[in-house]
């Protein structure tokens, strides 16, 4: 009765250890993340389906001249709610007209500063991008890891614009350059810095260009 008990232990184990195996087998391995995801990731892009409404102002500061707008987004129903000193504009995304699209533009200029990050990820299908593993950066000349994105030729309300991206290893973004219609010559360089987190997403606030009275920041940041 004791060799019985004892076969059918070792059968068990045996049995138990094959279906462990098996396991181990179908688990396919964790897919490489592309330098979009990364970058994405380090900016706290996970956190981002938390969100259901974002409110910023945008500001550019150029010698003793002073900018600014204030937006309020509700991304889940795409309703955006614009304020300057003259108007206030309230639109759905989803149908724009003659007048709102005016305003849908300057307020994609404004997100992409801010969210830069994201949008790399939501907007990899309308562009093409190479990434080099060093590259000397334009303003503080460090070594960094560069991501140049060119935007398609059609569609949008910038089409064919250029973006090369600097950052370190942890692939925060520092700086960038902008080239309007992919031209060879930068159209604009700034900073990306005093990055502040807010539920678990970083935004650079201060954009700073060398040599120059220029900032474009960004206040009354809030993330519900």
């Amino acid at each position: 009765m004791k060799n019985i008990t004892h076969i059918m232990v070792l059968l068990l184990l045996v049995l138990t250890g094959c279906k462990e195996e098996k396991k181990q087998e179908i688990q396919a391995p964790e897919p490489e993340l592309t330098v979009l995801e990364k970058v994405a990731n380090a900016h706290g892009f996970d956190n981002w389906a938390n969100v259901n409404e974002l409110k910023f102002t945008f500001n550019v500061d150029r010698d003793t001249n002073h900018f600014e707008r204030v937006w309020n987004w509700k991304p889940k129903t795409n309703d955006v709610t614009a304020k300057s000193l003259e108007t206030e504009i309230s639109y759905n995304r989803k149908a724009l007209d003659s007048i709102t699209s005016k305003t849908d533009a300057a307020f994609i200029n404004d997100k992409f500063w801010l969210l830069l990050p994201f949008q790399l990820i939501w907007d990899q299908n309308n562009f093409k991008y190479e990434h080099s593993a060093q590259s000397q950066a334009p303003i503080s000349k460090k070594a960094m890891q560069k991501l140049t994105i060119v935007y398609g030729a059609e569609g949008g309300y910038t089409p064919g614009d250029a973006y090369d991206i600097y950052f370190g290893d942890d692939h925060i973004i520092q700086e960038w350059v902008f080239r309007k219609a992919n031209s060879t010559e930068p159209s604009m360089t700034t900073t990306w810095e005093d990055y502040t987190t807010i539920n678990g997403m970083k935004f650079a606030k201060s954009h700073k260009k060398e040599g120059e009275n220029f900032n474009l920041h960004f206040t009354a940041i809030e993330v519900k």
